[in-house]
């Protein structure tokens, strides 16, 4: 005989187990409860249809509920909340629409409640219109107060992956921006340096980035609203998008007994099966394990979330399967650039108490002397002792998400930085390099790893005194000029060797040229020629200006 399944939540991970638990058998009763008026839409796409991008509607809607029944004959109730379950009973309780309240028993219930985006109390919030984007109709809300208000200015509390897509597509409508983050960066799962490098971009492209600075009160002003931070400036805006974050929708959950983790998503085994018996849950209202550190973390991706539904729909159906983690691959378009990561980033690692080592990488996106090629620049995080890859980070305005996805598919393998030098990636000109960026990475530091290179941070080399130090610029003249580490002395690459009596033997050298390379070439020349205290600063001028000077 078979099952009747209910599934809460018909986006991503609820929508995506529905249609697999119906390939798997014809006869099982399926039914989704969804709340709001849609299933299955492109929640990542919301902002564009903002801005025109997406210029059509429906582009958004994946799957409607009459598709879903046309197709794969399931039952899809929407504006119908589920307000209570009844494990005992195997059941749920429902309000339709109508406000009629009724029982639906089950066999198995997969939760896909998703996640909430946060509403903090903050005097005044509740006093002015803030608006959210978590689904179609919060989007058409503030769709039609652009284009029939057409206000002259925004500003979107929060700079993580939403936030800075609404800033985007509310710049391309010719709005002023601000976005106002209370950390000192952009896009969290970065760290700090290579957020840095958006920063700059951010500010280029016209929109104002108010940093470590986080919201104080609300209030309104005839037909505007003002904004008051913690630092006491004042910002007048037209429209506010609040953007910080979400957090697990856990409401059903928890009132039905299920066990909560500690960061506050529903705990579920590898099988995505909850603390109660035929109760499965999956998307962002869980917590996951972390692939890299084997630690519980909530990562709230589209990717992952379809993942879970296919795999407990597997269970549900007898076919087993497993999910073996989450590691967080993801990646923003941020106006003319992409900023990606995957893996375990560094604050993630520190906090942990792991081991690490990290280099730095710039290279060309393809073959420098083909036209159009883009600086890329890769933070690439190992294990010193086995270079095991255990994440990294992208920034760049091309072949961004490529190379992230190479690193990603490496992390999933359990390679090591070795791996990477000897992938075999596809190569011609207008593609990449001979040695593709990934390659370099692995080249790197694998070097690093081997002792062939012994490599300074931007921050190490900041807190240390230059009086105390030997900084050696190897760059040209050109490339020095107006941009330069103070107190630092210059010698071109080409001409070290010639000039190693300048050098004084009694103190610590740090190297350093644009991307780390000509530095690289001038450590092992001074280390050939009886200077033992060199160090090449990892990432050159590139990664730290940026960081130091942005």
């Amino acid at each position: 005989m078979s099952k009747k399944v209910l599934i809460v939540g018909g986006v991503a991970g609820g929508a995506s187990a529905a249609a697999r638990l119906r390939r798997l058998d014809e006869k099982m009763e399926i039914i989704i409860f969804e709340r709001g008026e849609h299933i299955s839409y492109a929640n990542c796409g919301l902002p564009y249809y903002v801005s025109g991008v997406i210029s059509e509607r429906e582009q958004l809607l994946v799957q409607t509920p009459q598709g879903m029944k046309k197709r794969f004959n399931i039952d899809v109730r929407i504006n119908s909340e589920v307000t209570r379950i009844f494990p005992e009973e195997k059941a749920i309780e429902v309000q339709d629409e109508n406000g009629r309240i009724y029982k639906e028993t089950y066999d198995d219930l997969i939760l896909s409640p998703g996640a909430a985006p946060i509403r903090p109390p903050i005097p005044g919030i509740d006093d002015v219109e803030v608006h959210v984007v978590r689904n179609v109709a919060d989007i058409d809300q503030i769709k039609r107060y652009v284009d029939i208000a057409q206000p002259q200015s925004a500003v979107v509390v929060g700079g993580g992956f939403i936030g800075l897509e609404m800033a985007e597509n509310l710049n391309a409508r010719g709005i002023e921006t601000t976005i106002v983050e209370m950390s000192n960066q952009v896009m969290a799962p970065l760290d700090y340096e290579m957020a840095a490098i958006l920063h700059d971009h951010i500010y280029n492209k016209g929109v104002e980035l108010n940093l470590e600075d986080g919201v104080k009160a609300f209030a309104k002003k005839e037909n505007k609203t003002i904004i008051t931070l913690q630092s006491g400036e004042e910002i007048e805006t037209d429209l506010t998008i609040l953007a910080i974050g979400v957090r697990p929708d856990i409401k059903l959950a928890k009132e039905a007994g299920l066990a909560i983790g500690d960061l506050g998503g529903i705990k579920v085994n590898d099988y995505l099966q909850t603390s109660v018996e035929h109760i499965y849950a999956v998307g962002d209202a869980i917590e996951v394990k972390n692939y890299v550190t084997g630690q519980p973390s909530l990562l709230p991706l589209a990717g992952p979330a379809n993942k879970q539904g296919r795999i407990a729909a597997d269970v549900i159906a007898g076919r087993g399967g497993r999910y073996n983690g989450t590691q967080g691959t993801s990646i923003a378009k941020i106006f003319d650039m992409a900023a990606a990561s995957t893996g375990a980033n560094e604050k993630m690692l520190k906090k942990l108490g792991i081991s690490y080592e990290v280099s730095y990488t710039h290279s060309a996106s393809n073959a420098s002397y083909y036209p159009g090629s883009q600086r890329i620049s890769t933070k690439l995080i190992f294990d010193k002792e086995n270079g095991r890859i255990l994440g990294a980070q992208i920034v760049g305005s091309k072949g961004v998400d490529k190379r992230i996805d190479d690193i990603a598919g490496a992390i999933r393998r359990g390679s090591t930085v070795f791996d990477l030098q000897e992938l075999e990636l596809a190569y011609a000109p207008p593609f990449s390099s001979a040695k593709d960026p990934v390659n370099m990475a692995g080249y790197v530091a694998g070097n690093i790893i081997r002792g062939d290179m012994e490599i300074i941070h931007w921050h190490q080399l900041q807190k240390l005194n230059k009086k105390d130090i030997t900084v050696i610029d190897v760059r040209t003249l050109e490339e020095r000029k107006g941009k330069f580490i103070p107190e630092s002395l210059h010698i071109p690459i080409d001409e070290l060797r010639n000039r190693l009596e300048e050098i004084p033997q009694d103190k610590d050298i740090v190297v350093y040229c644009e991307i780390g390379l000509r530095g690289y070439l001038a450590y092992r020349i001074l280390k050939q020629n009886g200077f033992e205290r060199v160090k090449n600063l990892s990432g050159g001028w590139l990664t730290y200006y940026p960081a130091v000077f942005g």
